[in-house]
């Protein structure tokens, strides 16, 4: 019998979910191939290991791009290897697919997702916007006339909608979520300390020390770099409060988007709003 899957295709990893089986995969969006010959060498958390340390000959390529496809060709031979990795096509034959996209992208994109999951062999593929697929998530009742905002940060983008009627009312997507932050990250390090570093170092201060809404000075980490001037390797300290500054413009845009739907949001909706609150998804949200 043919099973559900649904696939959240996000800029940073890749979620895929069976039916009756929970979700079964959660790898980063990665991929690894050689520069001259195109050959694949490596997909998913292996690709994701040699971020950051490879020769030139080797270049890690992230296929999606702000939520949507970037490299076509690069984004079917990973989708492919996932379902290969969940032993999927022995559970089941043509089956139907859920994909999430951002808000805000188009017809075209949304064309080259389709197409790129009925080439797994997709009986049917859905496309849904990703705030409405979190608010069902979360258990959000989105059928009756009420408001419900949902606030999505992830990888790429960042998806703010408020939803009523099993439908979006207003809503706008923002290209400034994790990876922007990491870039933040580095840039903060570089200018005051002196100090390079790579991605892999700074998503992982985003993801086991930023606190953006109750930092701590007291609270310290250590950061292993080069240093700019000597060359040499290198070490500092850093507090949360520092990373908070790190984060500051990244933040005050998602902030002011997000003022942006509000003001889009009809006075009745924006009532509710007030009453239910809002509610924050994906990796973003667990900076607060």
């Amino acid at each position: 019998m043919a099973r559900d899957i649904g696939i959240d295709l996000g800029t940073a990893n890749v979620l895929i979910y069976v039916k009756g089986r929970g979700i079964v995969l959660n790898e980063p969006s990665i991929v690894v191939v050689e520069t001259e010959t195109k050959k694949v060498i490596a997909v998913g958390k292996e690709a994701n290991e040699m971020l950051g340390r490879t020769p030139e000959t080797i270049k890690a390529i992230r296929p999606l791009k702000d939520g949507v496809i970037a490299d076509f060709e690069l984004t079917e031979i990973m989708l492919d290897t996932f379902i290969k990795k969940i032993k999927a096509r022995n559970l089941f034959t043509r089956p139907r697919i859920l994909i999430c996209c951002p808000t805000n992208i188009t017809q075209v994109e949304k064309n080259a997702i389709k197409e790129a999951a009925e080439r797994m062999g997709a009986r049917k593929v859905y496309i849904e916007e990703e705030p409405k697929v979190a608010a069902i998530g979360v258990g959000m009742d989105i059928s009756k006339p009420t408001a419900n905002m949902v606030l999505d940060i992830g990888g790429g983008t960042t998806d703010i909608a408020v939803l009523s009627l099993n439908g979006i009312v207003s809503s706008s997507s923002v290209k400034v979520a994790g990876n922007a932050m990491n870039q933040d990250i580095i840039k903060y390090i570089r200018e005051k300390y002196k100090l390079l570093i790579g991605e892999p170092t700074a998503e992982d201060i985003k993801i086991n020390f930023a606190n953006v809404y109750k930092p701590s000075k007291k609270e310290k980490m250590e950061i292993k770099g080069r240093n700019l001037l000597t060359g040499l390797p290198d070490t500092i300290e850093m507090n949360q409060e520092e990373v908070k500054e790190a984060l500051k413009e990244s933040m005050n845009k998602i902030i002011k988007s997000t003022k942006s739907v509000l003001e889009q949001t009809p006075p009745e909706l924006a009532a509710d709003i007030v009453e239910k609150g809002v509610i924050l998804t994906g990796g973003g949200a667990q900076l607060t």
